[in-house]
């Protein structure tokens, strides 16, 4: 059983995939310092020096001014700053994800013409012949 689970572990699928999974946790964490450190204090600047991590609509009955504040005493709180905030970076890593697709996509080649691309049927006798034939080559109708 030993045996069994070291060459599962040891497949290449599943390297792969821990190897994936590694650098995808290393990206979002880049996205989300991109998000929080790069694009939302610009944005937050333009619309009158808004933190969008400090907005938040307060639960209880005590005003608070800061969401550190709130969260320090244990207030209920609905965080919608933070929820803007994951929701660019879930849209950066669409992005991103959407251009790797892609460009991978067009490195792969081509897949060979399938036979069936590179002929059609007689309309005489039915037999497979080539796209260009001008002539079958089984029942010599012009074709």
């Amino acid at each position: 059983m030993l045996k069994e689970f070291k060459d599962f572990a040891m497949k290449g699928n599943v390297v792969d995939l821990a190897v994936g999974l590694i650098l995808g946790a290393s990206f979002g964490s880049i996205v989300t310092s991109l998000v929080n450190d790069i694009i939302m204090p610009p944005i937050g600047l333009l619309l009158g020096k808004v933190n969008f991590s400090n907005l938040f609509i307060n639960l209880s009955t005590t005003p608070y001014t800061a969401l550190e504040e709130a969260r320090a005493a244990g207030a209920p709180t609905i965080n919608y700053g933070l929820f803007i905030n994951t929701v660019i970076s879930f849209l950066i890593v669409a992005v991103v994800m959407f251009f790797i697709v892609r460009a991978m996509n067009q490195m792969r080649k081509p897949a060979a013409p399938s036979p069936e691309t590179e002929t059609k049927d007689c309309p005489y006798c039915l037999s497979r012949i080539p796209l260009k034939a001008k002539k079958c080559a089984f029942c010599t109708s012009e074709v």
